[in-house]
């Protein structure tokens, strides 16, 4: 058990559907609630000063993606050189699911985690840029399809969550002034650009 995810398993299945069952409290008002959970991580990082820009981009499909420069999402290569991202995305995140003492996102509502992100998006690519290897997984309602991607090496880190929410689970409107001001607390920790592909 670590910190902050349980590594002894890579996908929590009764947690992930838990999500989906109680999606209209665990992401009210939809699509601004999701980002700000997955913006949250990057800007715990910049405070720890290990980040210093995000970047969030709407894309044309429907899909949003947020990127930054990071340190990247912990991995651990065992005995036998094989890496094991940190099961974020299909765990539950000690600190903050379920917890009446987790903090409050810009939005005024708690924050659960990502793993709440990745189990009600149709799909989702997280990429990791670490300085010992880069890796790229999908998920697709939390569950991860195919085996974790080696890719090659970069010189920068950061991370990189490309989501497409889920229509028949969450709202997924959102404008580029209502994300400009659920954000506005974020700016003040690090900067976040956002750019709006949709036409």
């Amino acid at each position: 058990m670590g910190a902050t995810h349980d590594w002894s398993t890579s996908v929590d299945a009764e947690h992930l559907d838990e999500v989906r069952r109680d999606r209209a409290a665990l992401a009210p008002g939809g699509l601004p609630h999701l980002l700000l959970e997955v913006l949250a991580y990057p800007v715990d990082e910049a405070r720890e000063g290990t980040t210093s820009q995000v970047r969030v981009v709407l894309h044309a499909d429907g899909s949003v993606s947020v990127s930054d420069d990071g340190r990247g999402t912990e991995t651990r290569v065992d005995a036998d050189g094989v890496a094991r991202v940190k099961p974020v995305m299909a765990t539950r995140d000690l600190r903050f699911y379920g917890r009446s003492d987790a903090p409050l996102l810009p939005d005024g509502h708690r924050r659960s985690g990502i793993s709440v992100v990745a189990a009600l998006s149709e799909w989702l690519v997280h990429t990791n840029r670490r300085a010992e290897g880069s890796w790229r997984r999908r998920f697709e309602h939390g569950l991860p399809v195919g085996e974790l991607e080696t890719l090659p090496a970069q010189h920068a880190s950061g991370t990189v969550v490309h989501f497409r929410p889920d229509p028949d689970l969450v709202d997924s409107a959102v404008s580029v002034s209502e994300l400009l001001e659920a954000t506005r607390a974020y700016a003040a920790v690090v900067p976040v650009e956002v750019v709006d592909e949709r036409g």
